[in-house]
């Protein structure tokens, strides 16, 4: 079915008037930084224009002085923007979506292996093939899957990478990249290293000084599973009891079992360090900019123009919430128009804030007021 365009006003918006419009500034301002003139991001199947969002974006660089509070931030969404609903349903109706949240992660880790940190998180083999980087010169293999994204560049041509199992083992000096030197870093704990994987990204306190920052930098391409739910398919954890502390603590409770459970998702990623980030901000997104807490959204980035303003509508606890976010993240469960996943922060904090998160949501997209005009 045609996805459906449905133009609200901003009284429409439930709670807008009393959003904090210069705190969701200042993360489109983030946004606005990572170009130059009126360069914008690309276009994604919604349809938001990313030419006129970059003109957009570089009003806010340009009046970024002058915006120094609500009612100023305010104005200049409702000036620029018009807020509009994008779904498969029929005009009016609910538009239920889902929210999830993520954080950054902070461990303690070493850069040299010791028996008190034996787990490496590993930069990218040379090996490792995106696909879409060489399919419209070589060809992929005939049969080759089509939603398999990368691949290993072997002697007969493009195989599927190894996946977790294969890389890990049983300790890693066992898996199939041992002795290639790609280990960036050293952890303490196999679930705390599979949930940096999770996550996509970490801050590790080094025990010899200072903080490594690291980010994805590719996958193997095997599809990601979901443990809470092979684990609630097992019988270990109760339905409706699945968050990641509680995975967290029967994977602790029963070392035995670890690695089985874990190697179900056989998505493994890779990772590299990154530098000149500033400390108070989060780490770096897909769309390029530093993750900014309870603002920075993660989105299907095939359906939504990285760097677009969305107004997310949730109801937890019988309380109903709504915040201005911007799209500037994507992650691979986070699929379809209703669907987004927000930046909670970094720290334990943050992580005790996404390990439990889900709530039903509505996502109202702020469409170019330039675009809107041109539409037929």
């Amino acid at each position: 079915m045609q996805t459906a365009i449905q133009t609200l006003t901003y009284d429409d918006l439930p709670g807008w008037a009393d959003d904090d419009h210069l705190a969701a500034f200042h993360c489109f301002l983030t946004s606005a930084e990572a170009f130059t003139g009126e360069a914008g991001p690309k276009t994604r199947t919604l349809g938001i224009d990313g030419s006129a969002l970059g003109k957009i974006l570089a009003e806010a660089r340009r009046q970024s002085d002058s915006v120094q509070d609500a009612a100023t931030a305010k104005s200049f969404f409702e000036t620029r923007f018009a807020p509009v609903l994008f779904s498969d349903d029929a005009p009016g109706s609910d538009h239920p979506g889902l929210l999830t949240a993520y954080f950054e992660p902070v461990l303690e880790g070493s850069l040299t292996q010791s028996k008190a940190y034996p787990i490496p998180l590993l930069r990218r083999p040379a090996d490792l093939v995106e696909t879409k980087s060489i399919e419209t010169s070589v060809g992929l293999l005939e049969g080759w899957p089509e939603d398999l994204r990368f691949g290993r560049q072997a002697p007969q041509g493009l195989v599927p990478y190894f996946d977790r199992s294969e890389i890990e083992g049983a300790d890693f000096s066992d898996g199939a990249l041992a002795g290639q030197g790609l280990e960036l870093v050293w952890l303490a704990d196999r679930v705390d290293a599979f949930f940096i994987h999770i996550q996509g990204s970490a801050s590790i306190r080094l025990q010899q000084g200072g903080t490594m920052r690291v980010s994805y930098d590719g996958k193997s391409g095997h599809d990601y599973t979901a443990i809470g739910k092979v684990m609630k398919d097992k019988g270990l954890l109760a339905p409706g009891n699945i968050t990641m502390q509680t995975i967290k603590a029967w994977l602790f409770e029963n070392p035995d079992q670890q690695l089985d459970i874990l190697h179900q998702n056989r998505s493994f990623i890779f990772f590299q360090e990154e530098q000149g980030l500033q400390p108070d901000m989060g780490p770096r997104a897909a769309a390029g900019v530093q993750l900014t807490s309870g603002r920075s959204l993660a989105v299907d980035r095939v359906l939504h123009t990285f760097h677009t303003p969305i107004y997310v509508s949730y109801s937890q606890d019988g309380n109903a919430h709504n915040r201005l976010m911007v799209a500037q993240d994507t992650g691979s469960a986070i699929v379809g128009p209703h669907r987004g996943d927000f930046f909670a922060g970094s720290g334990r904090d943050a992580g005790e804030i996404a390990g439990t998160f889900a709530a039903p949501c509505r996502f109202v997209v702020l469409m170019p007021r330039a675009q809107q005009d041109m539409a037929p």
